[in-house]
């Protein structure tokens, strides 16, 4: 079997970049792109290699990053914008492979295994890509190459900005292992932490621990994490066409006060459900499952999804089933501080549906109608041209426009039908 070989593309401190670009003037400067302070939304989303050079670090309050550099340029994001360069960038990826997978807006996997013919290797491709990304858009990356998607995402990480690295059979132990366990994909804070208790704190410790004992700690998750920490990895690079980019559709938003009673999460809901519902019926899907996201005053936050009886694009069919999720998952032991729900499990909207005896059929189309009516109300008169009569009991909460926190998450795994 031919060896593979995977790159993986990771546009560095992209939206920052890409203001950089359009905006001559602050070329020179630290930047950094942030939410709106006023609103809430106060924290570092990127910034530029001289805001990092002064401490600024992603996801830190604004305050904060001000603090440590008081001339920082902070903007609001512009999503339109980095859409579209990120759609250039896939448009050169194109050129050397149709299987091409994004990892976000700002990262891909490429599979030049059969390009390698006519580019040259890996490294070859990968050095071409960067220079031709630098001169025709104007922004660096930096681009890992291996023989897996996880190396190859490893080694766009360990040299930014504006470099290739290979992890090879012959080197991963000595660039792979003694990088952190959290910086292995899948690894997060509370497994980072689990893992520490045990005294495993980098990969190469992941790699050589026991299968068996780390599936005692970890469930399934102990297994993979073990292969990938040793390479193994043979998930494929999805091919163009032939799977949608966009696995599921969410909105989340960090709230302009703390959430402290069902009343406070059924206005954010509402207004999170419709936008979701919009966007399905947008995108021409129906989603067979809801996930929401919910994090406290203290920052503990959780996930929890169901399956529904039906596909739907029907706002209120999602918003009943985020709230049965929410009203059986917390006890409000603390305030809300932010809140999130996404549509899972997406099938095209001409889906064939089993109908039920048990339900109104008519009254569910009427509210798919009605639906799509306040969509074309909104896409021409703005979105607070028509809402729910909810959202006026709290002005604050009311005025949130989901259209600004749309997400389009992508998992590693795919997701279960």
């Amino acid at each position: 079997m031919k060896v593979r070989t995977i790159l993986h593309v990771d546009a560095n401190s992209f939206y920052a970049s890409v203001e950089c670009l359009h905006r001559p003037e602050i070329r020179d400067k630290a930047v950094a792109v942030g939410g709106d302070a006023s609103l809430r939304h106060g924290i570092i989303l990127a910034k530029n290699q001289k805001a990092k050079a002064m401490g600024v670090k992603t996801g830190e309050a604004l305050w904060q990053a001000r603090q440590k550099c008081p001339d920082l340029v902070i903007l609001t994001p512009n999503y339109p914008l980095y859409l579209r360069f990120s759609r250039i960038l896939r448009e050169i990826f194109y050129e050397y492979s149709d299987l091409v997978e994004p990892f976000g807006l700002d990262e891909a996997w490429i599979d030049v295994t059969g390009s390698t013919g006519l580019f040259g290797g890996g490294g070859m491709i990968a050095e071409e890509l960067r220079k031709r990304i630098k001169k025709e858009v104007g922004i660096t990356v930096s681009i890992g190459v291996a023989n897996n998607k996880i190396f190859s995402k490893l080694g766009s990480d360990i040299k930014k900005p504006d470099a290739v690295t290979e992890i090879t059979p012959s080197n991963y132990r000595q660039l792979v292992w003694p990088l952190p366990a959290s910086d292995l994909l899948y690894v997060g804070p509370a497994t980072g932490r689990k893992l520490h208790c045990y005294g495993i704190n980098t990969i190469g410790d992941l790699a050589k621990a026991d299968p068996a004992f780390l599936h005692r700690l970890l469930g399934k998750m102990g297994y993979v994490l073990h292969g990938f920490a040793n390479g193994l990895d043979n998930s494929p690079v999805e091919r163009l066409g032939e799977e949608a980019v966009i696995k599921s559709i969410g909105n989340g938003t960090t709230t302009p006060r703390d959430l402290v009673c069902d009343e406070d999460v059924r206005i954010v809901y509402w207004s999170l459900c419709e936008s979701v519902a919009s966007r399905l019926r947008q995108h021409g899907f129906l989603c067979r499952g809801v996930q929401i996201c919910v994090r406290d005053n203290r920052l503990v936050s959780f996930e929890r999804q169901t399956r529904l009886d039906r596909p739907t694009c029907v706002s209120c069919d999602i918003f009943d089933a985020a709230m049965v999720l929410f009203r059986k998952s917390y006890d409000w032991a603390n305030p809300i501080r932010s809140i999130g729900v996404r549509a899972i499990n997406l099938v095209g909207s001409h889906t064939a549906i089993q109908t039920s005896l048990f339900e109104d059929e008519e009254r569910l189309s009427k509210r798919e109608k009605l639906d799509i009516a306040v969509d074309d109300i909104r896409r021409r008169f703005g979105h607070f041209s028509i809402h729910r009569a909810v959202m006026l009991r709290d002005h604050a909460l009311g005025g949130i426009n989901p259209t600004e926190h749309t997400i389009h998450p992508v998992g590693y795994f795919k997701p279960s039908g």
